[in-house]
């Protein structure tokens, strides 16, 4: 069985703050921009990996979803409580100097983990974690 990542999802309260970001910052490519009942999503790809897809799709991406779900959906977002992604890099600190450059709010600076990576830290414009790894020579 030959098993590959295809789809993630990272959840966004602002799409044009979103493409922004991931477009423009990170150098992501647009693939689809879709509305449907009301909502949007938008899909990016790296360059270096085009087949794995990252939808940027609204917090709560349910039509019947309560008022009280959106709610608490907006409040975990907010806090920063929504899992994102973790990107791989040749050169964190190349990287993490690009993306302070563009605004971006800093988590962590590059630092060495004791997991074998020289990583970083970022907040999306809505509020999710990224990280930035670079896998350290052994």
């Amino acid at each position: 069985m030959d098993l590959k990542l295809a789809t993630c999802f990272i959840a966004v309260d602002d799409h044009d703050k979103a493409l922004a970001f991931y477009r423009d910052v990170l150098g992501l490519e647009v693939r689809n921009d879709v509305a449907f009942e009301g909502m949007r999503w938008v899909t990016v790809t790296t360059p270096s990996q085009p087949d794995v897809e990252i939808v940027l799709e609204p917090p709560l991406a349910d039509p019947n979803a309560t008022d009280a779900d959106r709610q608490a959906m907006a409040e975990l977002m907010a806090k920063g409580m929504l899992r994102a992604v973790i990107f791989r890099t040749d050169d964190c600190d190349a990287t993490f100097e690009r993306i302070r450059a563009a605004g971006a709010d800093v988590l962590q600076e590059p630092m060495d983990q004791p997991y074998g990576v020289r990583d970083c830290a970022f907040r999306d414009p809505a509020g999710n974690m990224l990280r930035f790894n670079q896998p350290r020579n052994k």
